[in-house]
């Protein structure tokens, strides 16, 4: 946790608000899974009460994991590749070491949750459905590790079935988070949709790889990882308003939002929340200065509230 605490130093705009999937947020920028660690990291470059709209928490699995064996980070042209393999402490550890040290700021927490079976689905759910998180973030979509999330995400009828696992198990929204190296995502979220979900997040990473030409070797020690920052977001928004038009369900969306004007695209995609990661690897105050760009465009276009804007992209 950083020495400084910005907590509530600043004044959320009620412009900004919204609700989603009955989570309440002072405004619509959430901290991506894995790229804001637990939250309290960013204590002292962010009023976290009053900043950040919500945090998805670090990817949590039924046990902990070491994460993935050598070079997990690579930066490349207007993006960075990763491979950190889902290290966490596992899902009952958090619960009992981790959350209540995150319960001092009054903002929403997603639990990102992986698994390796349905039934695992189903047990991270309850197990995650504790006092204090307010939504669960499923994630059939993870590329970085093995036989994990990826076989899950590509399969419209499994991603249906790991949704009512989950859906059976909580009371609490169910998110599920999408993967874009799909053929048709759309059909994904229908199955998101059919299987009882209360939204989407898209998209996860793109699987991708780098090579050092001198070693003749990968970068990453897991040969491929997955592709975040500017570079995907041309095919974020595509797939966002794809899905979109496909269900009825609301969506957050993600995919190389680095400024107020990204995530306003995504939501004039039709995006109701989005999420930032890779910019805060950047810069730590992101979040911050995305929210503060955003009121600006709803200023300057007479807007009342920055739900006017989810879904109102007009015609070329």
């Amino acid at each position: 946790m950083s020495e400084r605490d910005l907590q509530n130093t600043v004044a959320p705009n009620p412009k900004l608000a919204v609700d989603f999937c009955g989570i309440k947020m002072k405004n619509p920028i959430i901290a991506a899974s894995g790229t804001f660690g637990n939250g309290p990291e960013y204590a002292g470059y962010l009023d976290l009460t009053n900043q950040v709209g919500a945090i998805s928490v670090k990817g949590l699995t039924p046990k902990g994991r070491p994460g993935n064996y050598g070079t997990r980070i690579a930066e490349t042209p207007s993006g960075v590749l990763n491979c950190i393999g889902l290290e966490n402490p596992g899902a009952e550890h958090f619960v009992e070491h981790v959350l209540p040290t995150l319960t001092k700021y009054d903002v929403p927490l997603l639990a990102n949750m992986s698994a390796g079976t349905i039934d695992e689905f189903a047990w991270m759910a309850e197990t995650l459905s504790v006092p204090g998180m307010s939504g669960l973030e499923v994630n059939v979509s993870c590329p970085n590790v093995e036989c994990e999330g990826m076989a899950f995400g590509v399969d419209p009828k499994v991603v249906e079935q790991v949704t009512k696992a989950v859906r059976k198990v909580t009371k609490l929204p169910v998110i599920v988070k999408l993967s874009p190296n799909v053929t048709d995502i759309a059909e994904i979220a229908k199955a998101v949709e059919a299987g009882g979900g209360d939204g989407v997040s898209l998209i996860n990473t793109l699987l991708g790889m780098a090579i050092n030409v001198h070693t003749r070797k990968p970068v990453l020690g897991n040969t491929y990882g997955g592709l975040s920052g500017p570079a995907v977001k041309p095919v974020a928004l595509r797939m966002v308003y794809q899905v979109a038009k496909a269900v009825n369900i609301p969506i957050i969306g993600l995919g190389g939002i680095m400024t107020g004007t990204d995530a306003i695209e995504f939501m004039l995609a039709g995006a109701s929340c989005v999420q930032v990661g890779t910019a805060t690897m950047v810069d730590p105050t992101a979040i911050g200065r995305i929210a503060d760009q955003m009121t600006t465009y709803l200023d300057q276009y007479k807007y009342e509230s920055v739900n006017d804007v989810v879904g109102q992209l007009l015609p070329y």
